[in-house]
C-alpha cells in the first residue's frame, strides 16, 4: 500500500481513502462504512453579526426519533454552537464547555471570547480521535467583531464567512456558494439566502442570529423575533484572560 502511496502522482484531489479501500478489499476485509450524521448545521458572517442554523430532527437511520431537538446550544450571552453527529455527544460537550466558559466570565469579570470554547472543544475532542462523534459549527460575536468556526470530531478547526457541516452540508453549500456576499445586510438575506438553504428541511428548522450591537434573533418556519440583550464589555484582556 504504501508503494502505491508513493509512485501515485499528485493533483488537485486526494484519493488516498480510494486506493485504501481497494487493498482492505483486496485482503478480504469489509470496506469501513461512512457515517452518516442526519443533521444540516450552518452558519453564515453578514454585516456585524452571525447566523447559525439547523434543523432540529433527531434520527436514528432512517426513522425521525425527535423531531423538536434543540441543535443550535448556548455556551455565552454572545456564543453559540450548532452540533451534529452523536446527539448525546454533542448535547453534553456543549453543556460542559458552557459551564467552563461560565466559570472563565466570572472569574475574570469580562465578556468571554470566541477564542476560548474554541479552544476548549478543539483540545477536547482532539483527546479522543473522532470517538465523542461531534461536528460543531462555533458563532459569536465579542469585542474584536463576529467569528465564526467550524470543529470536526476529531479536533481540526476552521475559520470560514459561511460554514455548512452534517449529512445536509453539500445542499446548503452549493446555494451559500452561489449567493453569498461579504458585508450582507441580516435585512437583504436572512429570509432569501439563509431561508432558502433551509427550506430543504421541510417544517423543522431554527436560526439564530447574534449581532455586535444589542439584538440576538429567532426564525422559527416563518416567525421572527427580537429580543434585547446587555452590551458586551469591550475591556480588554491581560495576561492568560483572553484564552
Amino acid at each position: 500500500m504504501s508503494c502505491l502511496v508513493l509512485d501515485r502522482k499528485s493533483g488537485g484531489f486526494s484519493f488516498e481513502n480510494c486506493y485504501r479501500n481497494k487493498v482492505i478489499e483486496q485482503k478480504g476485509f469489509k470496506l469501513p462504512k461512512a457515517v452518516k450524521t442526519g443533521t444540516t448545521i450552518c452558519g453564515v458572517v453578514f454585516k456585524n453579526g452571525i447566523v447559525l442554523g439547523a434543523d432540529t430532527r433527531a434520527t436514528e437511520g432512517s426513522v425521525v426519533a425527535e423531531k423538536n431537538c434543540s441543535k443550535i446550544h448556548r455556551i455565552a450571552e454572545n456564543i453559540y454552537c450548532c452540533g451534529a453527529g452523536t446527539a448525546a455527544d454533542t448535547q453534553m460537550v456543549t453543556l460542559m464547555i458552557s459551564s467552563q466558559v461560565e466559570l472563565h466570565r466570572l472569574n475574570t469579570g469580562r465578556t468571554p471570547r470566541v477564542i476560548s470554547p474554541l479552544r476548549l472543544l478543539k483540545r477536547y475532542l482532539y483527546q479522543y480521535q473522532g470517538y465523542v462523534g461531534a461536528a460543531l459549527v462555533l458563532g459569536g460575536v465579542d469585542s474584536t467583531g463576529p467569528h465564526l468556526y467550524s470543529i470536526a470530531p476529531h479536533g481540526s478547526t476552521d475559520k470560514l464567512p459561511y460554514i455548512t457541516m452534517g449529512s445536509g452540508s453539500l445542499a446548503c453549500m452549493s446555494v451559500l456558494e452561489s449567493r453569498f456576499k461579504f458585508d450582507m445586510e441580516v435585512s437583504s438575506f436572512f429570509r432569501l439566502e439563509f431561508g432558502y438553504v433551509l427550506a430543504s428541511i421541510p417544517l423543522y428548522y431554527s436560526i439564530s442570529v447574534m449581532k455586535e450591537r444589542y439584538y440576538r434573533c429567532w426564525l422559527s418556519d416563518t416567525n421572527l423575533t427580537i429580543a434585547s440583550r446587555p452590551q458586551l464589555n469591550n475591556r480588554p484582556c491581560e495576561g492568560d484572560s483572553c484564552v
